[in-house]
């Protein structure tokens, strides 16, 4: 599955949304590849099925579990007594149109099971269900061809008795039998039951939306990791697959869907005489409980055939009518057949359904013939422009349809059947099911969108932001022991940036190192071998491993799975310090040297490839396979136009630190041509330099020295992870205070202005020119908001003749590109006309949320002290205001460089009834930002009076402390400020 912000009705927010998408896509086929490749440790293989030759039941000593038998919680293991072959499952969700809550289902299931291991009693998951009568167990079922010397084969009515069936903690029942089920036999385990249907997202679940001016429900479920358990009982294990009939018993208004195609459509009546329809579909392939997927709708569809696979895409009728699931019909075919032609494997469903869900928690879902997305996820306005929205479908229905195994987001949903066809063994390899499908989401989305630069993409979306993430002590390895594993909460951990991001930028490397075509071709071989079953990480290892072994043309320094686990099987990753004086290249885990409790005891060591050029050529790969090692062609000569680059293009997942030689010389060839390093190589570089000068491994200054070329750069994505750096969003009005900052200005602006005035032509004259700039789309917000911030006369001018224009003519769109900061100056160079028009914007009916939000954000750039106080007032009131609009009022007037204050005394000043409404929560919130303007100890003093009377003791001491901390940062970050000042100062002219 993948997880997505939204972004108003639509498709999602900026760059998020995009990833998402694309995520999706690739998450798919990586969650059927993750499932099939294994983890680092390989699963103790399933109990044999006795032969005819093993001993009879009459001769076997007893093996059933005792009642007190070690029962599985979510995350921990059923036994192996007991294995599903098939589910007969019928779910009658009992709702009508217009009902009234609460809401309940039942339903029955009958599965069928092979027994491994003699045993008393059965153990499987069921959460939050009650009984519906008495649990029966049939069997043993007739066998053909069993031995004589086996039990005789019982008549088709034979039984065990069930002595009793309880809840236990766990999330599991236990079947206490009468007699005992024999290895080697089947039974047919039958259940009724009863739950409720709650409104949160989980499991089957209702939820309530408005479609063409009226109310309406429908119900859909959401089932991984564990919540199948929640709807029927089951084996609720990824390695425990079975095939499924499904019936559902629904309102005749409403249609029914599941994974397979529905063969029969029949009516009943309940005891009542009320009528009801019985939806039956076809019999499903062997697939992972979390897989089985139900929707209940009154929804209307668009649909193609695709290689004789029917597509049909659903969502809320008014959407279906205008047009908004068009695109995503579209390029749904495409990736499919992409996928199909990519890997050599056909997609082994007649039939796909996407449904677009009103209300979702994530942003797609990969069920294997019925995915479900958020409906921002799925759908794309005709009248929207914008190749971000687009780039953010096709990268979440890549993704999912991935998993289908060509089953997460758009892209990355489509992708996911390769997770559907072979699923991991456990959950501690998801990283296989989601990072491999986020890998494929990418190249899916590039090849139905060709005009993206997704290799950029990839690296500002993925690899970048994953690489900050997981230098922290205590963050987890890809694949995780099973033991680490424990409880549902810890499954839920694992659906975060280290399975996506850092699965996505392993598969990206291991991709690179190998060639595309042999992984593609290992991939292929592990499909086919492991196709609707279960396989490990190793099991990957080993697939590459056989073609690697079959040619000549790559050659390893290691085995696959030695060189693999080093970047699985270990948390963090390297950086790799040179000296290319020596041709010296040395590796150590990256931590940070600032920190007292990131020692130098991790010992941990990776088999790492090195691709790098000299003076523009490419050189062949390297391999450091040891903490340190020589290598005499990396030695640079004494000409100052001997230059080396490593990991060229970010191929690999890790950071280079290095030497000030080669450092002087990449700083020159930036000034003179910067387009000799690759774009993608140049991003690297500078964010590289400015986290190791934030991890405590070189000095600010030399970041900066990479600086200086800035007026040549032309890419957005490069000015974007400059000025993250240089002006930290959390910091911009903190910087107004220090002298640094008119330094910064002079210094900056000057190389702004190139690709400043290159974007302001666009917006003044043309701004759909920009449709197919997807970077546009989503950084140029951030370089008018600092050019405006650093006070470029031209930004505040036209920001103040786009928000006249808007005043003039209130039908008059901004451009969405940099609608949130013409907004914000337009106030601030304005008086209170301009404020009192985005008031009066805010209150209009067609004011969409998006709007309203710029729109918040807007009056608290005012430059008028009573404007901001009055906004602040404004803000108490019930009948002006939602009341979660407060606290966003409050902190958004707190970041601002004269709003601080204010703000802070607004807070202490109407704290009782801020209190009663918000609680601590706000106060925390409010704390975070004031506590960078706490500089001297008087300020503590200041904000320890408030505390003492308004918090407990034990909040006061742990208060206390965070602003002891505060000023300590605060401190540390003025010396900073000094060394920066003071290396601008001799360099501004420069």
């Amino acid at each position: 599955a993948a997880a997505m912000g939204t972004r108003g009705l639509y498709v999602g927010r900026r760059a998020a949304a995009l990833l998402a998408a694309l995520q999706m896509v690739l998450l798919a086929a990586l969650l059927t590849l993750a499932a099939l490749y294994g983890r680092c440790r390989q699963e103790a293989p399933l109990p044999p099925t006795p032969s005819p030759s093993s001993p009879s039941p009459a001769t076997r000593s007893p093996a059933a579990p005792p009642a007190g038998v070690p029962v599985a919680g979510p995350g921990r293991r059923l036994p192996l007594h007991l294995v599903p072959l098939h589910y007969d499952l019928e779910l009658w969700p009992r709702v009508r149109p217009g009902q009234a809550g609460p809401f309940a289902f039942s339903g029955q299931v009958n599965i069928t099971v092979r027994c491994r291991q003699d045993t008393n009693v059965v153990i499987l998951h069921s959460s939050g269900l009650r009984s519906r009568g008495a649990a029966a167990v049939r069997g043993p079922l007739p066998e053909s061809g069993v031995s004589a010397m086996r039990s005789p084969v019982p008549e088709p009515d034979a039984a065990v008795e069930v002595a009793g069936m309880r809840q236990e903690a766990g999330e599991v029942a236990v079947m206490e039998l009468r007699g005992r089920l024999w290895a080697g036999r089947r039974y047919v385990l039958q259940l009724s039951f009863q739950g409720r249907l709650e409104e949160d997202l989980d499991g089957l679940f209702l939820t309530r939306y408005t479609d063409q001016g009226r109310s309406s429900t429908l119900i859909a479920s959401q089932l991984e990791p564990t919540y199948a358990r929640t709807v029927y009982p089951c084996f609720d294990e990824p390695a425990m697959k079975a095939t499924f009939n499904i019936r559902i018993v629904h309102d005749p208004s409403y249609v029914a869907l599941s994974n397979m195609p529905a063969i029969d459509v029949s009516e009943m009546k309940d005891d009542n005489g009320s009528l009801w329809t019985v939806t039956t579909f076809n019999t499903s392939l062997k697939m992972s409980t979390y897989l089985t997927a139900f929707v209940i709708c009154d929804f209307d569809y668009v649909t193609r055939t695709e290689q004789g696979n029917e597509i049909r895409i659903w969502a809320r009728k008014e959407a279906v009518k205008n047009g908004y699931v068009d695109y995503a019909l579209n390029i749904t075919g495409q990736i499919f057949s992409f996928l199909k032609d990519l890997l050599n494997v056909s997609y082994p469903l007649p039939k796909t359904d996407l449904v677009a869900l009103p209300d979702f928690g994530i942003g797609g879902m990969e069920n294997w013939g019925l995915i479900t997305f958020h409906e921002s996820s799925l759908m794309y306005l005709p009248s929207d422009k914008f190749t971000s929205r687009k780039a953010l479908i096709a990268l979440i229905v890549s993704h999912e349809l991935g998993h289908q195994a060509y089953g997460e987001r758009f892209f990355f949903c489509l992708f996911k059947w390769f997770g559907n066809l072979v699923t991991m063994n456990w959950w501690n390899d998801l990283w296989l099911n989601e990072g491999l499908a986020s890998y494929f989401e990418y190249l899916g989305a590039a090849f139905v969108e060709p005009t993206l630069s997704l290799d950029k993409i990839f690296y500002d979306h993925v690899v970048q932001p994953v690489l900050r993430e997981d230098n922290e002590i205590g963050v987890r390895s890809l694949s995780e022991h099973e033991d680490k594993i424990k409880g549902s909460f810890s499954l839920m951990s694992l659906f975060d940036s280290i399975t996506y991001n850092k699965g996505a930028s392993i598969a990206w490397m291991l991709s690179g190192f190998l060639t595309k075509k042999l992984f593609i071709r290992a991939l292929t071989s592990y499909l086919k071998e492991f196709s609707f079953s279960n396989a490990n990480q190793d099991d990957l290892w080993t697939h590459i491993q056989m073609v690697v072994d079959a040619q000549d043309e790559v050659q390893l320094p290691a085995s696959v799975k030695q060189i693999m686990d080093s970047w699985t099987c270990q948390n963090g990753f390297p950086v790799l310090t040179l000296n290319l004086t020596t041709g010296t290249v040395s590796q150590e885990q990256f931590l940070n040297k600032n920190d007292e409790n990131s020692t130098d005891s991790y010992n941990n060591t990776w088999i790492i490839p090195i691709s790098w050029m000299r003076n523009g050529s490419s050189q062949p790969l390297m391999w450091l396979d040891k903490s340190s090692k020589v290598f005499p062609e990396m030695q640079l000569s004494e000409s100052e136009y001997d230059w080396v680059l490593l990991n060229v293009n970010l191929s690999g997942y890790y950071r280079v630190n290095y030497d000030q030689l080669n450092l002087k010389r990449l700083a020159r060839l930036l000034e003179n041509d910067p387009k000799a390093i690759p774009a993608v190589s140049r991003f690297q570089l500078i964010d590289d330099l400015f986290t190791l000068t934030q991890f405590g491994y070189i000095q600010i200054e030399t970041a900066l020295e990479l600086t200086k070329y800035l007026a040549k750069e032309d890419e957005l994505f490069i000015w974007n992870v400059v000025l993250s750096n240089l002006l930290p969003e959390n910091l911009e009005s903190t910087l107004r205070n220090y002298e640094v900052y008119p330094l910064l200005k002079k210094y900056l602006l000057k190389r702004m202005l190139p690709i400043y005035h290159y974007y302001a032509v666009f917006v003044r004259q043309n701004v759909d020119a920009l449709a197919d700039d997807y970077f546009a789309q989503v950084y140029l917000e951030k370089l008018f908001a600092t050019a405006c911030w650093l006070g470029l006369q031209d930004c505040l001018n036209l920001s103040s003749e786009l928000y006249a224009k808007w005043m003039d003519n209130p039908e008059y769109k901004i451009p969405f590109l940099i609608r949130r900061t013409v907004c914000c100056y337009g106030v601030a160079v304005g008086s209170d006309k301009e404020w009192n028009f985005a008031w009066e914007m805010y209150n209009h009916s067609d004011s969409t949320k998006e709007d309203k939000d710029i729109l918040l954000f807007a009056m608290s750039c005012a430059k008028e002290s009573w404007l901001i106080y009055r906004y602040l007032q404004y803000g108490l009131s019930d009948t002006l205001f939602s009341s979660n609009c407060t606290s966003i009022i409050i902190l958004y007037v707190v970041t601002k460089d004269i709003g601080h204050r204010i703000a802070w005394e607004f807070v202490t000043e109407n704290w009782p009834l801020l209190s009663e409404r918000y609680g601590k929560e706000l106060l925390h919130d409010v704390l975070k930002v004031m506590g960078r303007f706490v500089n001297t100890d008087v300020q503590i003093q200041e904000l320890q009076v408030f505390y003492n009377a308004t918090l407990e003791e034990d909040e006061r001491v742990d208060t206390t402390l965070l602003l002891e901390l505060a000023q300590f940062e605060n401190m540390e970050r003025r010396q900073l400020l000094i060394k920066i000042a003071n290396w601008l100062r001799k360099n501004i002219d420069d």
